[in-house]
């Protein structure tokens, strides 16, 4: 199953979800006929106009290899293990489906890519937004004092 992102057809601006299904019962690297991998693409292309979105050969690259390793083949020649990535790729078991009530959308088994935080980034952040929030506030009371002069000038006393 991979997820794509939208406006990538030219007919349609809606995101597309392609499945791709085996009756290969016989597969020589490995087996996975209990397993249903996951691809969450919907991130990934480059707009190449305001109206539609292009996936780069890397992209294409990165999908294709995913789907390789999972599968056990070689890669240029080369073993590589297959491993989920948080936000992008997910070997869910039929078990694991089941629970879920066989939805099939990739985000609900691939979840959310991890972000580190740097707390010094977020002491920055912090310090800017306080300072931001200082100065609205000082905004808001110099506001509400011209509303309540402008009433006055209306005949509205308080």
């Amino acid at each position: 199953m991979v997820a794509l992102p939208s406006q990538l057809f030219y007919n349609t601006m809606i995101p597309v979800c392609l499945w791709f299904i085996s009756r290969d019962r016989k597969n020589k690297f490995r087996d996975r006929r209990e397993e249903v991998l996951f691809i969450d693409a919907r991130n990934m292309g480059t707009m190449i106009d305001r109206r539609h979105r292009q996936l780069t050969e890397d992209d294409i690259k990165k999908i294709s290899d995913t789907y390789h390793k999972w599968r056990g083949e070689p890669i240029d020649g080369k073993k590589v293990e297959y491993k989920d990535v948080a936000g992008f790729c997910k070997s869910a078991t039929l078990k694991q489906i089941r629970k879920h009530d066989h939805i099939l959308t990739p985000g609900r088994y691939v979840g959310y890519e991890e972000e580190e935080e740097d707390p010094e980034d977020f002491q920055k952040k912090m310090e800017q937004l306080t300072a931001e929030l200082e100065e609205q506030m000082k905004e808001a009371k110099k506001l509400d004092k011209e509303i309540l002069r402008n009433l006055e000038n209306i005949g509205y006393e308080g």
